[in-house]
């Protein structure tokens, strides 16, 4: 009797404790959260603003996108869709879009980046937002790392060819890095992909109209500053 009572109070000891440490792990959850979020929100504008500077465009691009429909979600590598993000002269011309992919293709995993693409087919930039690759090898994908990704800055499927989009060992023009093919490779192909997307659908997506939620954000800034100047 004596032993089952001590069984049923361990029981329900463990039970306390491990309800107390799935509160802590959801409270946690729950407060990094927005940290989190918001970290990854900034890591993309410093992306954006490296891609496309702020003596380029007029809007802001952080709200002025466009949803990238479904039907495109695997040709650039996105698991559950993502947004273009569009720079605007003032005139609402967009001079250029910066698109998110991921290649699966990587050394150790995944690699999500962010390429800027200009109206005349031109990459103005590429910036790799994260990675698992390996330290001293890999990662030299990365701009603070290596200057390697600024080899895609000004081409186009003209500049190289679409049959030069490789890497030198696989007969390409661009390079790769000592004692590591598969990562520069895996991010060759997947920049083609992109620029190939903006090819087959350029009309459509520099066609694309100011957002509902860039709206909302520049009305209210344009009304501050007419109050100012009265």
């Amino acid at each position: 009797m004596m032993l089952k009572k001590s069984i049923s109070v361990s029981a329900l000891v463990l039970g306390l404790f491990a309800l107390i440490a799935a509160g802590i792990l959801a409270i946690t959850q729950i407060s990094t959260r927005e940290p989190i979020a918001q970290a990854v929100r900034e890591a993309n504008a410093r992306a954006l603003l490296e891609i496309v500077p702020l003596e380029k465009h007029s809007n802001d691009l952080l709200v002025d996108t466009y949803p990238i429909p479904q039907a495109y979600w695997a040709q650039l590598g996105l698991p559950a869709g993502g947004d273009i993000n569009l720079a605007r002269e003032s005139d609402g011309e967009i001079t250029a879009v910066i698109i998110p992919s991921v290649t699966l293709k990587g050394y150790s995993g995944p690699i999500r980046m962010l390429v800027g693409v200009n109206r005349d087919g031109t990459i103005a930039g590429v910036r790799v937002i994260s990675h698992t690759e390996t330290p001293g090898l890999g990662d030299d994908i990365e701009l603070k790392k290596s200057p390697w990704v600024l080899s895609f800055n000004g081409r186009s499927l003209k500049n190289p060819p679409p049959q030069r989009w490789k890497v030198e060992k696989d007969g390409g023009d661009f390079d790769q890095f000592t004692g590591a093919t598969i990562t520069p490779r895996a991010v060759v192909a997947q920049v083609k992909a992109v620029l190939d997307f903006v090819e087959e659908h350029h009309r459509q997506i520099f066609s694309a109209p100011v957002s509902k939620r860039a709206v909302e954000v520049e009305m209210p800034a344009a009304k501050k500053e007419m109050e100012s100047k009265r």
